[in-house]
């Protein structure tokens, strides 16, 4: 995957910020497919700070490793606040990490409705640092271009907002 510019500077960033803090960060993943993990292993030592991620394209996967509950999938969809909070308290959960981000979204150029028009993307970060109850944030998103632009849009989100968190908590 090649990143621009500013994402990669997100990502090394971002390392740099875990690092001095001995955090560890994960992703759940849909619409991006991997992006946001493909973005941070880009930056020369993430394996001290990236534990992983879920790619959770099907709402089965989304289910059965995230806790995703089947009744908030089926009520509201995958692109939903209630789906993208729960994937990320899931991954939180899954692995051993202070940090996580999940995405959800309508990458297009199919796939949209009226409620939810291509370029609809859902973020959630979660965090729980020692003794700290897993804090979750969500915000909904509208990306402008075509499918790569609307990923790429995502990753960069996606980065900025855990930068922004990270570094709300003093080192």
């Amino acid at each position: 995957m090649t990143l621009d510019t500013d994402t990669h500077h997100l990502a090394r960033s971002l390392g740099e910020e875990l690092g001095r803090r001995e955090w560890h960060v994960t992703a759940a993943e849909s619409c991006t497919g991997g992006g946001i993990a493909a973005a941070i292993t880009s930056v020369a030592g993430a394996s001290n700070w990236f534990e992983g991620s879920v790619v959770s394209y099907a709402n089965r996967i989304k289910r059965d490793l995230l806790t995703v509950d089947g009744d908030d999938l089926a009520t509201f969809g995958a692109v939903s606040e209630p789906v993208v909070r729960q994937m990320a308290s899931g991954v939180l959960a899954l692995m051993d990490a202070q940090l996580a981000v999940a995405v959800s979204g309508v990458a297009g150029p199919d796939g949209g409705s009226d409620e939810k028009p291509v370029g609809t993307v859902w973020i959630a970060w979660a965090h729980s640092v020692g003794q700290e109850p897993v804090e979750i944030d969500a915000r909904r998103f509208h990306f402008n271009g075509d499918r790569a632009s609307v990923q790429a849009q995502t990753v960069a989100e996606a980065l900025r907002g855990m930068l922004a968190l990270v570094r709300a908590h003093p080192e």
